[in-house]
């Protein structure tokens, strides 16, 4: 992995985290269904021009429809609703270290629903995300962390797990922008009706904070970090681009102390970098081993042989 990748990955990594302390200031003035369904909405008719720009089609094969359908559902209307919902409650840095997660209960999942093996570092890992995580929520838990907020955290990264398992192997598409966008589309039309109903009436706090958070939101973690992860995907694969995820809940819990002012203290450190040890070796552990080949081998690969 050279320095470049480096670099990107750690980009990604902090806009992916950094979401959760902007979106806990949109939550705490706006409405969150409602604030989300903008959101989407935006990110959409961006992401769609980009692709426009980039030649990319509407026209979609069936596994990449699945593909929009599923995360559309999953990953936008039940992970990030659930999680917008519980925000109103639940403090940014708790919220993001259970959705790091998610790379934890993928492997889990895998050994668990289709018989994958796991190798011993990444049940370690396992164990030592269980471990951290217990650390941060115990204490938390003591100081008042609000528990039906948590359960829909967890609720939201379980949906996101199976979204993630779904739709394996629909990596590579040349229209991935367009997907992007149009499954930003489909988590915009699912919660419009849970918005209206629910939200109906509710006032905004307006503030520059808010302004800027929602944009930023829109931008950043919602195009940006999407746009920097295909293209870290290209550079490195997809398995040693989500090992960049061991960081997400170092950053998340560092950005919202910084900016929010939420707690940090010593239990949160311990428990974030265990949560991080845990992340890093269940990806190392995906990561294939290099097979030596002959050099008659090599030269047929080289030559388009192979």
């Amino acid at each position: 992995m050279d320095f470049r990748a480096i670099l990107m990955g750690f980009g990604f990594a902090l806009m992916w985290s950094s979401a959760f302390t902007t979106t806990r200031i949109i939550v705490l003035a706006a409405p969150p269904l409602t604030a989300l369904v903008i959101r989407f909405a935006l990110s959409a008719v961006i992401a769609v021009l980009l692709a426009r720009a980039l030649g990319q089609s509407f026209r979609l094969s069936r596994a990449e429809w699945r593909t929009v359908i599923i995360f559309g559902l999953c990953q936008n209307a039940l992970y990030l609703g659930l999680n917008w919902i519980a925000m109103q409650h639940v403090e940014a840095s708790a919220a993001s270290i259970i959705a790091s997660l998610m790379p934890l209960i993928v492997a889990f999942m895998g050994w668990a629903l289709y018989s994958e093996k796991l190798r011993p570092i990444a049940v370690a890992g396992l164990i030592a995300g269980v471990i951290g995580v217990s650390i941060i929520m115990g204490v938390r838990l003591q100081h008042g962390l609000d528990v039906p907020g948590l359960i829909l955290c967890l609720i939201g990264v379980v949906a996101l797990t199976f979204a993630t398992l779904a739709a394996r192997g629909a990596g590579g598409s040349r229209n991935m922008m367009m997907i992007v966008g149009l499954q930003m589309a489909v988590g915009a039309a699912a919660l419009l009706p849970f918005a209206a109903i629910m939200e109906a009436g509710r006032s905004v706090q307006w503030s520059w904070a808010l302004v800027w958070s929602f944009l930023y939101t829109v931008l950043a973690p919602g195009i940006g970090a999407t746009w920097l992860w295909f293209l870290l995907v290209n550079r490195v694969g997809a398995v040693r681009a989500a090992t960049f995820h061991f960081l997400s809940p170092i950053f998340g819990v560092a950005i919202a102390a910084a900016l929010l002012g939420e707690r940090f203290g010593a239990s949160d450190v311990i428990g974030a970098v265990i949560v991080a040890a845990g992340i890093l070796m269940v990806q190392l552990a995906r990561i294939p081993a290099a097979v030596p080949q002959s050099s008659d081998a090599a030269a047929a690969r080289i030559d388009g042989r192979s």
